[in-house]
């Protein structure tokens, strides 16, 4: 499918305040940008960077006054998420490089406290995608996707605790399970087609049968039309935007994806 995606965030910036966004997508991971517009008002210099997760990142000090950041694209996606029942754990040796990162605790996913349950909702599948099947399936069942409950991430131990979150929430407390049984996982953030309420979202990712596959438990059955914006281990590495010294809000932010010929 082809999808237009739209993102305005507006700011009142006290003084001159830095910032690293990651607002743009990328082509790759199943998904190909067509066209592509980034807006920044009042217009100033802005640098782009590639961050360690390969992200696309932009660093800019926004200047005192009425500040705001507007994003479009169009991108071509998939229809529905890849599924592959049966695709086999990869055994730690032959992980990549690249994945091994995804395997250990971090801040928001403390999967070294989760080993024991993890075991426990997987007994009986079969090591690998099942065992993340299932992982999503209890997650859906278990923990209530309440869009709006929180501004703050929630670590895995405090969702699991309060059994309720937003969608980051949920994908913190899936990942810690993966991570706890050897299986690499890692936070995805960005559009979602027909999302309810519309705004950016949060999903994750586990490395099994040797690539990436696409879980979400706050969405029933497979349906497509994910938009990437940036990967990374937690919450934490992939806010759409940074911001440094005194605490500035959004006064504005409006999200919007539409399915075009």
């Amino acid at each position: 499918m082809r999808l237009r995606t739209f993102c305005r965030i507006r700011f009142e910036i006290p003084e001159p305040t830095p910032f690293i966004l990651m607002l743009r997508p990328r082509s790759g991971n199943q998904q190909w940008v067509e066209k592509e517009e980034f807006t920044i008002t009042p217009s100033i210099p802005v640098f782009e960077l590639t961050d360690g997760y390969g992200n696309l990142c932009q660093r800019l000090i926004a200047p005192s006054g009425m500040f705001s950041i507007e994003t479009s694209s169009v991108v071509v996606t998939s229809n529905l998420i890849d599924q592959a029942f049966d695709a086999p754990f990869v055994e730690i040796q032959n992980l990549p490089d690249s994945v091994l990162n995804y395997l250990l605790p971090s801040r928001y996913c403390e999967s070294d406290c989760f080993n024991e349950m993890g075991t426990a909702i997987t007994e009986g599948y079969l090591l690998g995608y099942n065992q993340v099947w299932a992982i999503t399936n209890w997650l859906r069942e278990n923990i209530s996707y309440l869009p709006g409950s929180n501004n703050e991430p929630l670590s895995a131990i405090q969702v699991n605790s309060r059994r309720f979150g937003v969608c980051k929430d949920l994908a913190h407390l899936g990942i810690a399970l993966c991570r706890s049984l050897s299986i690499p996982a890692r936070i995805v953030v960005g559009y979602l087609h027909n999302l309810k309420p519309m705004d950016m979202h949060a999903w994750f990712e586990a490395y099994v049968g040797n690539r990436w596959y696409t879980f979400d438990a706050t969405q029933v059955g497979s349906p497509g039309g994910y938009v990437v914006l940036g990967f990374g281990r937690d919450a934490a590495d992939v806010a759409i935007f940074n911001q440094f010294g005194p605490p500035v809000y959004p006064i504005e932010q409006v999200v919007h994806v539409e399915e075009i010929g």
